[in-house]
């Protein structure tokens, strides 16, 4: 039986049906397009010195990959500098764990506005197959699929593959998935749309994170921005400073606090695999 408090949301949403769908044409054709910024989307850096190196036989490299859509290619920055990757991987280059544990970094940016989950699955395909595993793979999904109202099914189909052929094909280690960001709070999207759009992304979130649970090495990173800001500079960020100038991508302040949160998140699970891997190693001796 269907609860009364679903029956009444949906019956709204069958009656406001031709104001989204007037504010979604509307929105469509006025926001401002952005374009994916310049800069470098592969590279390598060194984490320890040549003397460090050399007093260890064997290199290890970090090889890490960001997948996704628009935000993920750094929309709404002017250059990748600027961006998620750009804010990223200076940000692992501090953590000690890092130089510990590797002596390079190679990085990549697999990224495309517009891209749905489905874009993102039939990328990962046609890429490709890496020289060596992804230790950690990135992901930004879910905002297109929440504009164009996929299904749930079909996103959890999607999420699923996804992470199969991450797993699969590029041997990924750990794989994140960063959450879907506030919709309703998107100065671009008009009332009562942002709430439409806002509520069909907290569901696909909710999804998401269901399944990441469900999977060893998949970790749903709840990205809250206006916590994070308040950890690192003791005041809460204005929710218009958190978007870009076309109300809809993040900022170039927000890509910098969306970095720090993976940042840590990817230095404490490095740190854990490292410690199990030294347990393991001390019980096989």
């Amino acid at each position: 039986m269907v609860a009364p408090l679903k029956i009444s949301a949906i019956a709204k949403d069958v009656l406001l049906a031709p104001i989204y769908l007037y504010q979604g044409r509307k929105v469509k054709r006025d926001t401002v397009r952005l374009p994916e910024p310049e800069g470098e989307r592969q590279g390598h850096i060194q984490l320890r010195d040549s003397a460090e190196m050399a007093a260890t036989e064997i290199t290890k490299t970090l090889s890490l990959m960001i997948v996704g859509d628009s935000a993920a290619a750094g929309v709404g920055s002017l250059t990748q500098q600027e961006a998620l990757a750009g804010k990223l991987i200076p940000a692992l280059q501090q953590k000690l764990v890092t130089h510990t544990q590797f002596d390079r970094l190679s990085w990549s940016l697999q990224a495309t506005t517009g891209h749905t989950s489905f874009d993102i699955l039939r990328r990962l395909y046609i890429l490709p197959t890496p020289h060596q595993p992804v230790d950690i793979m990135v992901l930004s999904v879910g905002v297109n699929d929440a504009t164009s109202n996929v299904s749930i099914s079909k996103w959890q189909q999607q999420i699923e593959q996804i992470i199969a052929i991450a797993q699969r094909k590029f041997d990924v280690q750990t794989l994140i998935f960063s959450s879907l960001p506030p919709m309703a709070q998107m100065p671009a999207l008009p009332s009562p749309l942002n709430n439409f759009i806002g509520a069909k992304a907290t569901k696909l979130d909710q999804v998401l994170q269901s399944i990441c649970a469900q999977h060893s090495g998949v970790h749903h990173m709840a990205a809250d921005f206006e916590l994070l800001a308040e950890k690192h500079t003791n005041e809460p960020i204005n929710s218009i400073a958190m978007f870009a100038s076309d109300g809809f991508h993040p900022s170039s302040l927000t890509y910098g606090y969306w970095a720090q949160q993976l940042a840590e998140l990817i230095a404490q699970l490095l740190d854990s695999s490292f410690d199990k891997t030294v347990i393991k190693d001390k019980d096989d001796h």
